[in-house]
């Protein structure tokens, strides 16, 4: 049987960095299998669909190269691939678990619904449907019916069952079928819940291995009944809920509230997508030769499509570590050529005021940024005037700075021209020598007279890219308005 995997995004905002870390062990186990890769867009909660959304979500695999094999875009043997397209195939099989005595019709008022959601709060009770219309006879179904009495289709849960779910990383899983809700499988809009679509789905695309968070554990015993149900035993998909990423903290889950939940943070941050797969690999998986880094072949190859875990990875939630994946994008960009680099700081700069200047400010900053927006931070002084800070003066050990400034801009002037290393070098630190100044706190208050910062690319390599005029007259304009900084 041929390996078929598949993420379902809803168009609810912005592409979630959990929908990514799910599809990229979908799409690797697909591609070490030889199997197929799918994208089916799950848009029946109309209340919360977001007009754009599912362009988001592809651009965002597009950008991590997690690129499917079959999706609404492209379409394939089991189109249509959005939900909203597929309402008649919902409402065929919801009237196949009527016909059967599985499913049964709900009027109930949300009213009702609230008030003994109330009553069940009060009574320390778990918050459950209490099978209320279940006892409708045919005759009073049809009554409502024909009245356009609004309603919802539930499924008929069976009582005192023990259902039984296989995970991949915990194993055997009981759940007591008392405990379960009779969950609604068509609202009354005629769009199906999640539930009823995604067994419908998975069944007729036949996808073979359900990768979700595990936060979708408690409701595979639901999805396990609708397959017993249909009579699709045979067809039940392997699942393996994946530990869900925690904050940084470890308190919840890493949520939209969090903006760094957003892949558009990251694309603005400059950080690179293969990074990031790397980083949410690494968090849950331990490369059996001790890597850190590593790309996404790695993951790949260590998936065994037999073995009962398919993959070795922790059931532990991880924490989301900001500054790891920082320190690991910045060892990313160290290994890339200067060429790489260049091309992929001119890609992320496109609005750059003078984007001849990035190829030969990379080796300047290459050893410096942990990402791409490091760049600006670093550099922009050369294409920018900087807005002068004196809490930054105030940090050089230097007395009577003005005066200090002024020798160094006659100095300045007096230099041969162009520049030369050795020259600028043995100038300012004789004139340290004879103002009593440790050189390392003359060539600093250079620094930030020129750039503004504490930090910026070497000095003297900066100041050949920003020209010699310019830097005599950023030097004269400190001078000039040094007095005025407090």
């Amino acid at each position: 049987m041929e390996v078929r995997t598949r993420i379902a995004p809803s168009p609810t905002g912005y592409a979630h960095l959990g929908t990514i870390y799910q599809a990229m062990f979908d799409f690797c186990l697909a591609k070490k299998a030889k199997g197929k890769f799918i994208v089916r867009i799950e848009d029946t909660d109309r209340a919360r669909f977001v007009e754009g959304a599912e362009e988001v979500v592809f651009s965002a695999l597009e950008w991590f190269g997690l690129t499917p094999d079959e999706d609404p875009i492209k379409g394939g043997p089991f189109a249509p691939y959005r939900q909203s397209e597929r309402l008649d195939i919902y409402r065929k099989y919801v009237n196949l678990l009527l016909e059967k005595g599985h499913a049964y019709h709900c009027f109930c008022t949300k009213e009702r619904l609230a008030e003994l959601r109330i009553s069940q709060e009060k009574d320390k009770l778990p918050p459950m449907y209490d099978k209320c219309c279940l006892g409708l006879s045919a005759d009073q179904i049809k009554e409502n019916l024909d009245n356009n009495m609004p309603y919802v289709i539930r499924m008929k849960i069976p009582k005192s069952e023990v259902i039984k779910v296989h995970d991949s990383l915990v194993g055997d899983i009981e759940f007591d079928s008392n405990l379960i809700d009779d969950q609604v499988l068509l609202k009354a809009d005629g769009f199906p819940t999640y539930h009823l679509a995604v067994v419908v789905d998975d069944y007729l695309m036949k996808i073979t291995n359900i990768i979700r968070g595990k936060e979708w554990l408690p409701s595979t015993p639901k999805h396990i009944l609708l397959y017993r149900f249909f009579g699709w035993e045979d067809s039940i998909p392997k699942y393996t809920h994946l530990p869900v990423i925690l904050n940084a903290d470890g308190k919840g889950k890493l949520s939209k509230r969090d903006g760094h939940a957003s892949v558009d943070f990251y694309k603005k941050e400059g950080f690179l997508p293969e990074a990031i797969l790397n980083y949410l690999s690494n968090i849950v998986w331990n490369h059996p030769d001790g890597k850190e880094i590593y790309d996404l072949k790695e993951l790949e190859k260590a998936i065994d499509i037999n073995s009962p875990k398919i993959i070795n990875i922790t059931s532990q939630a991880p924490r989301f570590d900001l500054k790891k994946l920082e320190w690991m994008n910045g060892e990313y960009i160290r290994k890339m050529s200067d060429e790489d680099l260049t091309k992929r700081l001119e890609d992320f700069l496109v609005d750059h005021p003078a984007p001849e200047i990035i190829a030969p400010l990379v080796p300047l900053v290459k050893e410096r940024i942990k990402k791409l927006s490091d760049f600006i931070l670093l550099t922009n002084f050369i294409t920018e005037a900087p807005e002068y800070d004196m809490e930054v003066f105030k940090r050089i050990k230097v007395e009577n700075q003005k005066d200090v400034l002024q020798n160094i801009y006659e100095e300045l002037q007096k230099m041969e021209k162009p520049w030369k290393s050795e020259v600028f070098e043995k100038t300012f630190k004789d004139l340290a020598q004879k103002l009593d100044i440790k050189a390392g706190d003359m060539f600093q208050l250079i620094r930030v007279a020129v750039s503004g910062q504490l930090v910026t690319p070497p000095l003297f390599e900066s100041i050949q890219i920003l020209g010699e005029e310019e830097t005599i007259k950023r030097v004269a304009s400190v001078v000039q308005k040094y007095p005025l900084f407090d």
